[in-house]
């Protein structure tokens, strides 16, 4: 059955028979009420109105540090690095746009100097803040890292500070860097090999490898990086403070959105009405908390959140307890977009359709009161169908253990990454920049969507496929790709990291200027990507959240650091 074109309806009568559910066991909420205990509106003392005060002070006292290393272009990216790191750039969004400019015009100039001085760690720091801020600066300049033998220089080997920063900077690539390629295979190695007598570059450099900054999450590498910078003998007393307040002033903004959250998802009763559902209300919070952490996205934070715990449910509908016929109808409806076609759905299937209705009907609310176009909210809607529609697919292909061809299957499945609907869903609650021609874009598969859409399905794969093999499931990238090309799981596995390796070249052209939309919308679907980065490296964290998940959450939205 061709789901894209199909006409949805209700299946024949059929005899009553016992109903076979393909249901799966997940854990419970590993958060209980906990953040409900937070006021929804933030919980700031008066002694928090003093902090803001003294962090608008060191934010001006910060910015005078930026424009008088102006003259020393080193000391300056050393700065806007730390800034970076510590989570405060959001202050400091034209300085360091200017500085970088400015040293974008003189890039080979500068590169060459610290090349000279056999400063690599600089040059390699100069590439990569120069590469994210969308300056395509060549990479050819680390051809200079080698000897005339094409091997990397022996004092190479022996500079740990500069194979980190050069093992970072090889996350920028894009297509056809082969420098960059060859850079990334001798840090990694080298990482691997060196022996560390400073216990912290040390844990840096295993950190580095599992989380290379490029690929990670902002609140986590502001936590992190506050927690080492003090011990840093030069670290700047001034920007350590501004970092301690600013992240403490932030959780406690967060965590009264958070509260809000726990609140409405209680107000769904969802745990009771759709038992079978995770409930990871705190952790798709946390997701979006990636996409964009900024005071001025609450709005599209709280419609992010909320449209991700929707497709969650949907999720667990078809995947996990929804029989094909009751899937049938159920397509349908969504489909149909109205409220009459509720009377034919099951109980636990009327109680999420009205919600869903609900919930698109606040979102237009939201539109109406805060002057936004109601054409962002179709988008959207129309994004959802689509999402039905190839969930639906995978569950006729599941009925009948049919193991689609790579092609069929990665077509459907770069739809129920759920990136195409979440990459539209994240405009909505944006300022003026989501323009009209940027709906368009986002929605018509760009290049960015796809990319971001093969490191979802591809890296949720590569974990979970042989828990979901457990049970009735749709063969994953995995089976398919095994079965068509004859390969092994390993050969498979193997084949797949290029394919995400790829998308990660594919994710960094399409943020170097020009961009074909502007930088913040960019950068929502690329720190999308990054998430998933964070939650599907050795297993399904979002699914399985008790360990490590619940770990970067507590860090990030419980505990404050020490001032």
């Amino acid at each position: 059955m061709d789901v894209m074109n199909a006409t949805f309806g209700a299946p024949p009568p059929h005899k009553k028979t016992e109903t076979v559910r393909p249901t799966v066991q997940y854990h419970p909420s590993v958060w209980g009420d906990h953040f409900l205990s937070y006021p929804t509106h933030g919980h700031l003392t008066a002694g928090d109105s003093d902090k803001v005060e003294e962090i608008k002070l060191l934010k001006e006292e910060v910015k005078q540090m930026l424009f008088k290393a102006g003259d020393n272009p080193q000391q300056q990216l050393v700065l806007i690095d730390d800034i970076q790191r510590l989570g405060v750039a959001y202050h400091f969004v034209s300085e360091i746009d200017e500085a970088l400019k400015c040293m974008s015009e003189s890039y080979q100039q500068l590169s060459e100097k610290m090349i000279e001085d056999q400063d690599f760690h600089m040059t390699a720091l100069l590439f990569r803040l120069l590469r994210q801020q969308g300056h395509n600066v060549s990479a050819d300049e680390f051809l200079k890292f080698k000897d005339n033998n094409g091997a990397f220089q022996e004092c190479l080997m022996k500079d740990v500070r500069g194979i980190l920063s050069l093992y970072e900077a090889t996350h920028l690539r894009v297509h056809g860097e082969d420098i960059l390629e060859e850079a990334l295979a001798f840090t990694t190695s080298q990482i691997e090999l060196l022996e560390f007598s400073d216990n912290m570059l040390a844990n840096e450099a295993k950190r580095a490898l599992k989380r290379p900054i490029r690929k990670d999450l902002n609140r986590v590498i502001a936590q992190h990086y506050i927690s080492i910078y003090e011990k840093i003998d030069s670290h700047n007393k001034v920007l350590m403070k501004l970092a301690k307040l600013d992240f403490n002033y932030l959780q406690k903004l967060h965590q009264g959105e958070l509260s809000y959250i726990c609140s409405w998802w209680r107000g769904l009763n969802a745990k009771e009405k759709f038992p079978f559902a995770r409930d990871r209300i705190v952790e798709d919070y946390f997701r979006i908390l990636g996409v964009y952490f900024e005071p001025q996205y609450l709005l599209a934070r709280r419609i992010l959140t909320k449209c991700i715990a929707m497709n969650s449910i949907l999720d667990d509908i078809y995947d996990a307890y929804g029989t094909l016929d009751e899937l049938l109808i159920f397509t349908d409806a969504i489909q149909r977009w109205d409220i009459n076609a509720m009377d034919q759905l099951p109980e636990y299937m009327k109680h999420y359709y009205q919600a869903l209705l609900d919930f698109f009907c606040e979102i237009e609310k939201y539109m109406v009161e805060t002057g936004r176009p109601l054409f962002r909210v179709q988008h959207a809607k129309d994004k959802y169908k689509q999402l039905a529609r190839a969930y639906l697919q995978e569950a006729q292909w599941s009925n009948k253990s049919y193991v689609p061809t790579m092609e069929e299957y990665i077509t459907n499945a770069l739809i129920t990454t759920g990136y195409t609907f979440l990459g539209t869903c994240s405009f909505v609650g944006m300022g003026d920049v989501a323009t009209r021609e940027a709906f368009d874009w986002v929605t018509n598969d760009p290049l960015m969507i796809r990319a971001a859409s093969v490191v979802c399905r591809i890296c949720d794969d590569i974990v979970g496929h042989e828990m979901e093999q457990e049970r009735q499931h749709v063969a994953s990238a995995i089976e398919c790709y095994m079965k068509q090309y004859g390969a092994s799981k390993d050969e498979t596995v193997a084949e797949f990291k290029k394919w995400v390796a790829n998308a990660w070249k594919d994710l960094n052209k399409e943020c170097l200027n020009p961009t074909t939309m502007a930088m913040p919308l960019c950068t929502r679907i690329f720190n999308m990507t990054c998430v998933i980065h964070c939650l599907y490296q050795q297993k399904d964290a979002y699914t399985f959240s008790n360990n490590s998940t619940k770990e970067m959450i507590t860090s990030v939205l419980v505990d404050p650091v020490p001032i």
